[in-house]
């Protein structure tokens, strides 16, 4: 895996030894969806100095057009070259901090909540606080369907994984791309796949994210496929999840472990578990945001929607997986409900508030719950006080609407942008007739 470059003059360096052409400038809309505009190799030395400007009126939750002009400010630890693009007069890229015309963080960049947040962990006595998201995703033999590639299942290889040779030539790019690859393999549903990243700190993670969706993308179209993050495209199928792994690190050592509690876990591990499962209900809609995410979202397909935790039990939001004797510093929580769709530095941002909550206020953090969550009945959930997920993104939408714990991760600005742009999504959802309802009712009703 190449080094990765820290300042303005190891990137000038590496454009001028690979003879990179052009470099794109990518950011993240209010939804995750990339943006990228692409510049001329020889304007480097202007975007380092002051930025590029655009106008950002069309990109989803900017600024209206009376106040639009932006400006792109590339950080050079993200350089990488596009090991898809051709070698010659080549394509690299770097991830930008939007800023407004003044020179100060504009408040509606994704990248910039994060920040805030890492500096709210930062002030409270945490240096890093470090991320491990599992993304899944399906491949298609075109985007006009859901035609399955094979009927393969967990682990399965050879003719039964008709991915394979895509998946390896996705991890080696993300490997050139500065991404650490642990793990890859055929996920449970045909055709769905998974390709683990090493964990990082929480924004080197969420450009990994954003950098990980665009290259299993581009290794698909190179095939002639397409490959989808979309949360539940298949029916009776499992969907795609991005189980999310969390710890804090403070004085180089891992925040959460305890050598002397009988999980192992300290009291710093335990508020932060509970002041995500606190809080997880009104958080919902940032993790899970597409009215698709909820139809995963159900028992009995591998996705969790009870709230609890438990150290084994993989029908629980958190799992704690087991310590192994000299692995203190792998201690981590593991967050099984969100989806591969999500904008990753809003999610990351929310979950970290959320913890760090526990923290400050000292929530205190339940028994775990090792049984079965599915086989209780509700009246049994009810008396043991295990909450439940939305079940819509109408109802998760409210949820966050009435969030102080979310407006204060998001700030006001995309706050009220994001609520205003999901109700939408909701409401025009709602009044579509779908053709379930047409095969149930026309005949009898």
């Amino acid at each position: 895996m190449p080094d990765q470059p820290k300042t303005r003059e190891d990137v000038k360096a590496l454009v001028q030894e690979h003879r990179i052409r052009f470099i794109r400038l990518w950011f993240t809309d209010i939804l995750g969806q990339l943006k990228s505009f692409s510049i001329n190799s020889e304007e480097l030395d202007d975007a380092f100095e002051g930025g590029m400007g655009f106008d950002g009126s069309s990109i989803t939750g900017f600024n209206a057009i009376e106040e639009s002009d932006m400006i792109a400010m590339p950080d050079a630890t993200t350089f990488s070259i596009l090991p898809w693009r051709p070698e010659e007069q080549g394509v690299a890229r770097m991830f930008c901090d939007v800023q407004t015309p003044e020179r100060t963080p504009y408040e509606g960049d994704p990248r910039h909540v994060l920040r805030r947040a890492v500096d709210r962990a930062n002030a409270m006595g945490f240096e890093t606080f470090n991320v491990g998201p599992e993304l899944e995703y399906f491949l298609f033999k075109d985007k006009n369907g859901t035609e399955v590639l094979d009927e393969g299942g967990y682990f399965d290889l050879t003719t039964l994984d008709a991915g394979s040779d895509v998946r390896r030539e996705t991890s080696l790019a993300l490997e050139q791309l500065g991404i650490k690859v642990e793990y890859s393999h055929h996920e449970v549903g045909p055709s769905q796949h998974e390709i683990d990243m090493r964990y990082a700190d929480a924004l080197k993670m969420a450009d990994d994210c954003m950098t990980y969706r665009i290259t299993v993308k581009e290794y698909a179209m190179k095939y002639g496929w397409h490959a989808t993050f979309m949360p539940k495209p298949l029916f009776a199928e499992n969907g795609s999840g991005m189980h999310t792994h969390m710890s804090l690190f403070k004085d180089g050592r891992n925040a959460f472990f305890d050598a002397d509690d009988p999980y192992f876990l300290s009291d710093v591990g335990k508020a932060f578990i509970a002041g995500q499962l606190r809080h997880a209900r009104e958080l919902s809609s940032i993790f899970a945001q597409w009215v698709n995410s909820y139809k995963r979202l159900v028992p009995g397909y591998e996705a969790p929607v009870y709230v609890a935790w438990s150290r084994r039990n993989r029908s629980a939001l958190v799992r704690v997986p087991l310590y192994h004797p000299g692995k203190e510093q792998a201690t981590r929580m593991e967050l099984r409900c969100p989806d591969p769709a999500c904008n990753p530095y809003l999610t990351f941002a929310a979950l970290l508030h959320a913890g760090l909550e526990g923290i400050e206020k000292g929530y205190e953090l339940p028994e775990p719950m090792e049984k079965n969550l599915y086989h209780l009945s509700p009246d049994d959930r009810r008396r043991l006080g295990i909450e439940q997920l939305p079940e819509t993104l109408g109802e998760a939408i409210e949820l966050t609407a009435e969030s102080e714990l979310v407006l204060r991760t998001l700030g006001e600005h995309m706050f009220n942008r994001y609520i205003e742009i999901k109700r939408q999504e909701w409401e025009d959802y709602r009044v579509q007739v779908t053709q379930w309802e047409l095969d149930r009712y026309l005949p009898v009703l």
